[in-house]
């Protein structure tokens, strides 16, 4: 069964964060969309995205291929009916699922319908709104017939459900509350003295808490992250870094962010009214239907000591935020400054920065990275004439 996941023309809804990556590439849960797929037995999986993104991917095509909505989360059920079609499409109500086609990738006219319940991203907020409940199925799938690594008496655990930690861990005189829900900690983490965990909670492999870091529940912190003060219910999608106090919550983060010591994100109204959002597509602020909602920040993104985020703070790739007082709520990628104005944030001075962050986890700049954010800064020029 050859595999497509494609981002079905959704790519502008999903902005900032698929500003780099396909949908298939989103973390929630405990992995990303893709390698959700992958745990479930799917060798044969390839990348359908836009056009200036498709050189990141491998796109494979043959005589029998079934497309794939990127933004559909899998399960055993679905993979099942998904591997039964034939010049069929798999429709929710008017969600196309996914449909089986030949070489030319066209969609065929036969319909058949799925009857259960679909779990979907269908708006940025929806990574952090259903987290919890990705946590938990990518729990069951990743620990199912192991066994979790025993920690140190040091640290205090209680709660009915499962806590699983990794080899290579370092976790010492913290507390896991798994009243709530599952807690997973990966390979080579390091949770350090004075940490409080409340689960659903995941961290992947080569992350840390520094001390005293208080996590609420829904938190997942990606790959390679360095993490502190208080955390509630925010994706780090990895290579990112929030390792001071301050807050933030409700809350998504792409990869090698960075925020500087006593930052914060407002996730509530003064006035208790529900957040809006900025919109790629409409090109305005959406209600987001949540009285809770913090801030999506885009790649490469970072920000200075004490910086204030707004209630509902849209920032996009490559952007530098510092100085006092609240920025405006959304920031277009490539910005520099603060509330006092934005200037353009040069292509070549951002690149010098993202290579010096990726050296510092022995990682280089690939060529096709620099010429997506070419591509980006030039969009971004050409919206703002």
């Amino acid at each position: 069964m050859n595999i497509i996941l494609s981002d079905f023309e959704e790519h502008t809804n999903f902005l900032p964060l698929s500003f780099t990556r396909s949908i298939s590439d989103f973390r929630i849960g405990i992995t990303t969309i893709k390698e959700k797929w992958s745990l479930l037995g799917c060798e044969n999986i390839s990348v359908l995205t836009e056009k200036y993104l498709q050189k990141k991917y491998h796109l494979i095509v043959k005589n029998e291929n079934i497309i794939v909505n990127a933004s559909i989360i899998p399960n055993l059920d679905l993979l099942s009916k998904i591997s039964n079609l034939k010049n069929t499409v798999l429709k929710k109500d008017n969600i196309v699922i996914a449909y089986s086609c030949n070489k030319n990738l066209e969609i065929p006219e036969n319909i058949i319908y799925y009857e259960k319940e679909i779990l979907q991203i269908k708006k940025l907020t929806d990574i952090f709104s259903l987290n919890s409940i990705c946590i938990e199925k990518d729990f069951e799938l990743l620990t199912k017939n192991r066994k979790s690594v025993k920690i140190s008496n040091t640290n205090v655990c209680f709660g009915k459900f499962p806590i699983f930690v990794e080899e290579g861990c370092f976790i010492e005189c913290s507390t896991i509350n798994a009243m709530e829900g599952s807690v997973y900690i990966g390979k080579n983490c390091k949770i350090m003295e004075g940490s409080h965990i409340r689960g659903p909670f995941a961290i992947c492999e080569d992350s840390e808490l520094k001390m005293g870091t208080k996590i609420y529940t829904g938190t997942t912190i990606g790959p390679h992250c360095k993490i502190g003060g208080e955390v509630n219910n925010t994706v780090f999608f990895g290579f990112s870094n929030k390792a001071h106090d301050g807050f933030i919550g409700n809350s998504v983060v792409g990869e090698w962010c960075n925020f500087g010591a006593g930052s914060n994100t407002s996730n509530l109204k003064n006035n208790y009214a529900n957040v809006k959002l900025w919109n790629y597509k409409t090109e305005k602020f959406e209600d987001t239907g949540l009285q809770f909602c913090g801030l999506i920040m885009g790649d490469h993104s970072k920000c200075g000591i004490n910086t204030m985020f707004n209630t509902g703070t849209t920032v996009g790739v490559s952007s530098n935020i510092f100085g006092a007082g609240f920025p405006r709520n959304f920031i277009p990628s490539f910005s520099w400054g603060g509330y006092a104005g934005m200037k353009e944030f040069r292509l070549e001075a951002a690149f010098e920065v993202m290579e010096k962050v990726m050296a510092r986890r022995n990682m280089t700049l690939l060529e096709v990275e620099r010429e997506i954010f070419q591509f980006i800064f030039s969009k971004s020029l050409s919206n703002s004439r």
